[in-house]
């Protein structure tokens, strides 16, 4: 058995999947090319054929882009890899691509604002149906299927409501009708929580977020058994063109080597954040997986190995309330980022779930008083008190 599987997660993230050219490089190298030369007519042919191991066109692979798919394969625990260019082709790609008209989709209805929209307007445009249900509970998932049911979808922690699904739950349903599961796993990040070791099919990220963590370029990549690969995302993949740049592939390998580092400090920081956000009279709710209030505690300890690097938060005083307190925070700034090295805060109501309509919005719990903040790596000390003043100054 190699010594790299006994490799714990922070050394894999700095040097699984590395491969160097006959220089010797320490950091890796970014392959910024198209297309690749073959030594004849013949080896093109066998290359094209899959008898011959190599690499043929950048939209299929690179190498760049290969050493971040293995290093991803290496944290998360799959078999195989494919990196697109942004979290939402991620998403498309590994929704659509094992579906066709007929088929249905069951979904957590607590989705980013973009994944709702290809559930639940994108997909039936091509005749594949799709039902929303409160994922909290596993009695909704059994009694929205159907026998044309092929595919569960859901975000856990859910953006922005931090609600936490039972994954292996909704997993073993799904093995029960011969469905797949797929998780979008972004807020939890691959190292405190793994889907498919709690019986997810498929893991999906945006690599925008945490895993590059420093405000730099987009991408994204899906995750999943060899077999589920090669018979379903592979042609999509190579022949709709979602593939993810050798520049950006090689920034996410930096950001994947300060990910433990990061997420580590991210989350402790949240944590003290949330405790004191919880004592201030202007605050009408505070959720944070991790403290004993949230709604799902038993089930984030029993499934995540650590808390959240996001918060989120009810003001009293609604929207007004919400617009006066960010626009007096002076440390954390107003985006719709998260998983930043800079503490960002927004307002999902007004900005990533803005499209979705007033009854939807009620029906999560994203009111005018809502705010998601994505702590950073300031030191916790100086967040605190720029949220108190900003706190304070808005009475």
């Amino acid at each position: 058995m190699s010594k790299k599987s006994n490799w714990k997660p922070a050394t894999q993230l700095v040097h699984s999947g590395t491969l160097r050219s006959q220089h010797g490089e320490t950091s890796e190298a970014i392959y910024l090319t198209q297309g690749y030369v073959y030594a004849s007519a013949e080896a093109a042919e066998a290359r094209f054929k899959g008898e011959e191991p190599g690499f043929i066109y950048s939209r299929y692979a690179n190498p760049t882009v290969d050493m971040f798919e293995k290093r991803m394969c290496a944290l998360e625990g799959a078999e195989d890899a494919r990196a697109t260019a942004s979290g939402m082709a991620a998403v498309t790609a590994a929704v659509l691509c094992s579906l066709q008209a007929g088929d249905h989709i069951v979904a957590a209805r607590a989705l980013f604002g973009s994944c709702r929209w290809v559930i639940e307007t994108l997909a039936p445009r091509y005749g594949i149906e799709a039902t929303l249900v409160d994922g909290t509970t596993i009695g909704n998932w059994e009694k929205a299927v159907r026998k044309n049911t092929k595919l569960f979808f859901l975000e856990s922690p859910t953006n922005p409501t931090l609600e936490v699904i039972d994954i292996a739950a909704v997993a073993s349903l799904a093995n029960s009708i011969g469905a797949r599961l797929v998780v979008d796993n972004v807020f939890a990040t691959p190292l405190q929580q793994k889907p498919l070791a709690l019986g997810a099919h498929v893991v999906v990220y945006s690599a925008t977020k945490h895993i590059d963590g420093q405000g730099r370029c987009l991408g994204g990549i899906v995750l999943s058994d060899k077999e589920w690969i090669d018979k379903n995302l592979h042609d999509y993949f190579r022949h709709t063109g979602p593939s993810l740049s050798p520049f950006n592939a090689w920034t996410l390998l930096k950001g994947l080597e300060t990910l433990p580092v990061r997420v580590r400090q991210q989350t402790e920081s949240a944590a003290r954040i949330a405790d004191f956000l919880s004592g201030r009279p202007e605050i009408s709710r505070v959720i944070y997986p991790g403290r004993d209030d949230h709604p799902q505690a038993a089930l984030v300890k029993r499934q995540m190995a650590g808390g959240s690097t996001l918060i989120c938060i009810d003001l009293k005083g609604g929207k007004k309330s919400a617009f006066g307190f960010q626009n007096g925070l002076e440390i954390i700034k107003i985006s719709n980022n998260l998983g930043d090295a800079k503490s960002l805060i927004t307002h999902p109501a007004t900005t990533t779930h803005k499209s979705l309509t007033d009854e939807a919005r009620d029906q999560l719990g994203i009111g005018g008083g809502m705010l998601r903040l994505s702590v950073g790596l300031e030191d916790a000390d100086d967040l605190i008190a720029d949220i108190g003043e900003a706190l304070d100054a808005n009475v």
